[in-house]
């Protein structure tokens, strides 16, 4: 049967699919409206299985904030041209107000939420992936409640969000100005207390370790210097080939440095005073606290240095931050 104009136009605003894709629908479902509706769904779920490999490093990151409620949402995709779109943008629009208005606890909840047209949020995010032909996700969502919430959304390119709980009101600027630094600065925890056991322990073994391996290759280095040797060519085997190759170092040099190198970092390591690289390796991890927590960083927003725990306490003594989030898709 003969598809007319007006009846792909009046598909397409009901689907927002492409005016082909409407009217290859309509004519393989005879005209029946619903059954047309149902060909272009089946159509997102075929791109979304093939395109499910893919990486959706681009997308739009979205913020609600309503009462002591907020949500930070991001739709992904693969590229930045279809990131800029406008039926894209609008979706990612309409996921963050379905969001804030149901407030779903955490991201699969998020996906049954039910749009304005009936559609689930992930049905609506699959019919997108049939529509452009590229792979679209909920890349991220996070929920917020407290007494004073702030959003930031990076206004350049819509990529980068963050959101600061308040434990009560404080001023606007405040508020928008540590919820920048938290955008920026990615703190890993908003104070030293707040950290998980899990990245103390982790951050203390890394610490444990590049203290040992310091210490040996400062005793390697001053080694090598008394025998007349530059460390910096015997730094690696590669380097040591290549610099007797160049003529930088004799055959009786590069075999007396690697003979050091084995002699002196096995003597070093076995009697390494143990307190000293704890002592070393705690203020390692205090260090770790000071630059990636919120309170301790320096605030960005601040000419004196002072730290975001000063910072909000010299413009309020009771406030305090009691909740973070953060995302970014260069991340």
């Amino acid at each position: 049967m003969a598809i007319s104009a007006q009846d792909v136009m009046k598909l397409r605003k009901m689907t927002s699919a492409g005016m082909m894709d409407c009217k290859k629908a309509l004519t393989e479902a005879d005209g029946d409206f619903n059954k047309a509706m149902d060909i272009i769904r089946e159509k997102g779920k075929l791109v979304a299985a093939k395109r499910a490999d893919r990486e959706t490093s681009e997308g739009a990151v979205k913020a609600r904030v309503e009462g002591g409620k907020a949500i930070l949402v991001c739709l992904g995709c693969e590229t930045d041209f279809v990131s800029r779109n406008e039926d894209f943008q609008n979706l990612a629009d309409k996921i963050a107000d379905a969001a804030i208005a149901a407030f779903p606890a955490d991201l699969e909840a998020l996906k049954e939420v039910k749009l304005a047209d009936g559609q689930t949020i992930a049905e609506a995010v699959e019919a997108q992936t049939g529509k452009t032909g590229e792979k679209h996700v909920i890349a991220y969502y996070a929920c917020v409640e407290a007494p004073y919430i702030k959003e930031y959304i990076h206004k350049i390119n819509g990529k980068l969000g963050a959101l600061v709980g308040f434990n009560k009101e404080v001023s606007e600027e405040l508020a928008k100005g540590v919820a920048m630094q938290i955008a920026s600065m990615n703190p890993v925890a908003i104070s030293p207390e707040e950290c998980s056991q899990e990245v103390i322990d982790n951050e203390y073994k890394v610490a444990i370790e590049k203290t040992k391996e310091e210490l040996v290759l400062k005793a390697v280095e001053a080694a090598l210097k008394k025998a007349g040797i530059n460390p910096a060519h015997v730094d690696s085997e590669a380097h040591i080939e290549s610099n007797t190759a160049k003529g930088w170092l004799t055959q009786e040099q590069a075999d007396q440095a690697r003979e050091i190198i084995k002699t002196v970092s096995e003597a070093k390591a076995a009697e390494l005073p143990a307190q000293m690289v704890e002592n070393i390796a705690k203020g390692r991890l205090q260090k770790f606290f000071k630059e990636q927590t919120l309170t301790e960083q320096e605030y960005q927003m601040s000419d004196d240095k002072q730290t975001v725990k000063a910072a909000i306490a010299a413009a309020d003594k009771e406030a305090k931050v009691v909740a973070m989030k953060r995302f970014s898709l260069a991340d």
